[in-house]
């Protein structure tokens, strides 16, 4: 049942089944793309989890990714120990292939949310389901992993975004990401509507926006080298402490700006190829913009991630950022 829980909300087929027995606990199909799953008895390290894919519909590897974990899990070599939550973000646009339908998803999650459309019933759809869901297990940690792939390629084909907010980022948790072998980290510096940050900012969740590299079709991902953060999303099903290694291993970095894309007229003045933490040395022109006029990078190296300037006008179309120590 669970591994065609995933081919079924990509179909809009409706299950047959919406609750069962899996070892060591109960699932729950709660609405489409919405699975929950509920232990008999949590473990010593049990966290309520939430991971989401396909917030991006051409963000495949994710998908197959969890994928791989419930069938796991459904054929008795995992043990649920732990409530998660399994979210499959924009089944339209995971079924037509592309980014997103009508607007960019991952801006929208925000609680005073007023736009319309097929995206922003979404994205309240989401918010309603995580909502409930740390509600329903409010006496556990709240962690959420938004699992995508990047548009590009990158010097670090994996990475995390940590999003702006008042909770801390337990020591432990970045010793987990380098036993998951993250290679980078990235402190955001403002509020951004994105999925990981709702989950921080209204929930106090531990949260990342986690990158697992290359955005491609389905059947074309080589997850092999996803196999020790498949082995991290085994450890939170159990609910047992995941492998560990040494943070220092990880490059860190903070964003530094944002490059806005205010008109129509506006360009970024590097290759569209140009991977993820490309550093581009001061008076480097990066961008312009007819209305907000052109960015030349100052004083200080700035390092380019998610450069996309086809992005809605108002949207951010490049973010800048400079290495940063690891965390105390």
């Amino acid at each position: 049942m669970l591994s065609e829980w995933l081919d079924q909300g990509l179909e809009g087929r409706t299950p047959a089944t919406r609750e069962g027995r899996v070892p060591g606990g109960r699932f729950r199909l709660l609405a489409p793309g919405v699975l929950e799953l509920a232990p008999d008895a949590c473990a010593d390290e049990a966290r309520a989890c939430v991971l989401s894919v396909g917030i991006h519909g051409n963000e495949t590897a994710p998908i197959e990714l969890v994928g791989a974990l419930l069938a796991r899990l459904e054929a008795g070599l995992l043990t649920l120990g732990a409530p998660l939550l399994v979210l499959l973000g924009n089944p339209e646009a995971i079924r037509r292939g592309e980014r997103f339908v009508a607007t960019n998803l991952n801006r929208l999650f925000r609680r005073d949310l007023d736009e319309a459309g097929d995206e922003p019933d979404r994205a309240r759809t989401l918010m309603g389901e995580v909502d409930a869901f740390y509600g329903r297990h409010a006496s556990l940690a709240p962690l959420h992993y938004d699992l995508h792939t990047a548009i590009r390629d990158s010097r670090f084909p994996r990475f995390v975004v940590e999003p702006f907010g008042d909770t801390p980022t337990p020591p432990a948790q970045w010793q987990w990401l380098a036993g998951a072998d993250i290679q980078a980290v990235l402190h955001q510096h403002r509020h951004s509507w994105t999925f990981s940050h709702y989950s921080k900012h209204y929930h106090g969740a531990v949260a990342f926006t986690l990158e697992l590299g290359r955005a491609l079709p389905f059947g074309a991902n080589d997850l092999a080298p996803l196999a020790p953060m498949g082995r991290l999303l085994e450890a939170l099903v159990e609910g047992r402490a995941p492998e560990r290694d040494d943070p220092a291993r990880m490059a860190f970095f903070r964003a530094e700006h944002e490059l806005m894309r205010q008109d129509t007229d506006f360009r970024l003045c590097f290759p569209d190829d140009t991977p993820n933490f490309t550093e581009f040395a001061p008076g480097t022109r990066l961008a312009e913009d007819a209305s907000a006029g052109a960015f030349d990078v100052g004083e200080t190296p700035l390092s380019v991630v998610f450069p996309n300037a086809k992005v809605e006008i108002g949207a951010r179309a490049a973010l800048l950022v400079v290495p940063s120590p690891p965390p105390a």
